[in-house]
């Protein structure tokens, strides 16, 4: 094993990283410092997150700083304000004996004032988020003329957040002889594209596998009915007596409803999301980071870029749309070189995810069986009695009181007493389980639905007690789970409860239960989103209507079979130059071939 002298890490930086209980270079550092101080050529290094990215290309950035110069020399982009901050606080750490570096974050949600006078007096690393950035450019306060390296960090993040055309404004501003740092979890189509225009001559450098998950992370998965998830995440939680975990959910409503549900259960848990202000944010995750908060339930955005120490557990309170983001929640645990678990709370219609991802990552998922009560009960007894046995005592302390406790103890038997004491920490697990809601068996479908088109999923039948709607919105409109929510809440009113959800490129398929269903479908009907008039009905009638699948989903096409009677009809009162014609079924054919009325 090499150590950072060997690497060629200069003295200053490598007394900094010593105090930080750096003592051997991770993997990712072994294969990215020693190339980025002896080449000048860009680099995509693929490297999941925990593995020590940040001294990866920060420590060879440090090293290619001019102290003489007061003037910024290199950027680091980062996705989220907090994965920003992290990043300027480490390199601070690593530049600790170095004289004239200077480190500045800049991001949003934040006064910007400070953040421009800090960059008038010069700073040789600004370390932005996208958008910031971008604002402090157009006031001509960050000047990037003389940056001679970029790194982008969580590259695939930024760009599933929506932040190319920033990207692409910021790179645009450079000068033309500077170096490009990515360093990426997963090498996606959107990654792929930035590197091919923006970086020249550039190297690959790959730790582990290309878009593997984490190597110290397993992956397990529960399959359960969707009325039981919250029902099985306490089960699963209460398992794991010493969790410490992120519970990921799709929306900002199901974030804030299962954060409620955990806290008036009695869970140490709270709540992450683009609804709560950045004071609160931070307040969140600082109490989280100290270990104060055992759960923490987060949406996707909020979470990005967050890096705990010590996370046991992720769970995925339903699986995401894209594998990337799946790869980055399991990423979030299993960090330095420590075990983690991803665990997915899944419904039946998601198993399909599951084998998608597993041929991503190339790791298999472990089915598991949701927890009896009476081994939780087993688990939380042992928790009691290990947290008694190893319990410290300062007899100093206690022994002005040991008279009036064997006193108050003296007719009390022993077993009689570890009893009661047990029964005080354990008694809420026992009352609680002893008549606790049970989680009904999932039933097997006969058919794997990875092999269905989108036909037969017209055909599925909802879940008991809800019934099947379909809506003239897809993906292609831009229309997701969280789309499809917030448009539930705003114009139904409330938080309405949905099942099983089926996204197709221009129509979507979702459940509701059997006495909502007229509300939604009439609420919905005739609102527009992004321009277009939606329509909202039962899936039924939809199939039974073959409903169309083309722009914007608002036309219910006429079956073939009708359209040749319709057509066979109309030529013995058609015009005679149409007579003999071969007909032409397109929708536009079948508008210029209307017969015309005759004049009176």
């Amino acid at each position: 094993m090499k150590t950072f002298e060997e690497l060629g890490v200069c003295e200053q930086i490598r007394k900094a990283i010593e105090e930080l209980g750096f003592v051997h270079p991770m993997p990712v550092q072994e294969a990215v410092i020693p190339y980025l101080l002896g080449n000048e050529n860009d680099v995509i290094a693929l490297a999941q997150t925990g593995t020590g990215k940040t001294a990866a290309f920060g420590i060879p950035l440090l090293e290619r700083i001019d102290t003489t110069q007061r003037y910024t020399q290199a950027l680091v982009l980062s996705p989220t304000r907090e994965l920003c901050l992290q990043i300027a606080d480490d390199l601070r750490d690593f530049a600790k004996y170095m004289d004239g570096v200077h480190v500045e974050a800049v991001y949003g949600g934040a006064a910007i004032e400070p953040q421009m006078r800090a960059l008038k007096k010069g700073v040789e690393i600004i370390v932005a988020t996208p958008g910031r950035l971008v604002d402090l450019m157009h006031r001509g306060i960050a000047r990037l003329e003389q940056v001679t390296n970029i790194v982008l960090d969580e590259a695939d993040e930024m760009l599933n957040m929506g932040f190319s055309d920033s990207i692409n404004e910021i790179f645009e501003s450079l000068s033309a002889d500077h170096h490009t740092l990515m360093f990426s979890a997963t090498m996606s189509k959107e990654v792929e594209r930035v590197a091919k225009k923006y970086l020249h001559d550039y190297k690959e450098i790959v730790v582990g596998s290309r878009n593997e998950g984490a190597e110290s992370v397993n992956h397990i998965y529960y399959m359960v009915n969707a009325k039981d998830k919250y029902l099985a995440l306490k089960r699963i939680v209460d398992f794991y007596p010493r969790i410490f975990a992120i519970i990921f959910c799709r929306t900002k409503v199901e974030t804030q409803e299962v954060a409620d549900k955990l806290i008036k259960d009695g869970y140490n848990a709270e709540s992450l999301h683009g609804d709560l202000n950045q004071q609160q944010r931070d307040q969140t995750m600082q109490k989280f980071r100290n270990h104060l908060t055992q759960l923490l339930v987060a949406t996707d955005v909020a979470a990005r870029g967050l890096d705990v120490d010590d996370l046991t557990h992720v769970i995925n309170f339903g699986l995401p749309d894209d594998i990337e983001s799946y790869t980055h929640r399991s990423g979030r645990t299993g960090r330095a070189g420590k075990k983690g678990t991803s665990i997915s709370i899944v419904h039946s219609r998601e198993k399909f995810k599951i084998r998608n991802i597993e041929k991503i990552i190339g790791k298999e998922f472990v089915k598991a069986e949701i927890p009896s009560a009476e081994e939780i009960c087993k688990k939380q007894l042992y928790k009691v009695m290990d947290q008694i046995v190893k319990t410290d005592v300062d007899d100093e302390e206690i022994a002005p009181f040991m008279q009036d406790i064997n006193r108050y103890f003296e007719y009390i038997d022993k077993d009689e007493l570890i009893k009661k004491i047990v029964s005080l920490e354990f008694g809420k697990f026992l009352a609680y389980y002893a008549d606790a809601p049970e989680i009904e068996p999932v039933v097997p479908e006969k058919k794997d639905r990875r092999q269905q088109s989108d036909k037969q999923k017209l055909q599925n039948k909802p879940q008991k007690g809800y019934r099947r709607l379909f809506i003239n919105l897809g993906k292609r409109n831009g229309f997701y789970p969280g789309e499809l929510m917030q448009t539930l809440n705003r114009f139904v009113g409330g938080r309405q409860e949905v099942g099983h959800i089926d996204l197709l490129d221009s129509i979507s398929y979702f459940e509701v239960p059997e006495k909502d269903a007229k509300k939604v479908m009439l609420q919905l009907t005739g609102i527009r989103y992004k321009g277009q008039t939606v329509r909202c009905n039962d899936a039924d009638d939809a199939s039974k209507g073959g409903e169309r699948q083309g722009k914007g989903g608002e036309r219910s096409a006429k079956p073939k079979r009708q359209k040749k009677d319709n057509w066979r009809e109309l030529m013995g009162k058609a015009p005679r130059e149409l007579k003999g014609k071969e007909p032409d079924f397109s929708e536009e054919g079948w508008a210029m071939r209307k017969p015309r009325k005759k004049k009176k």
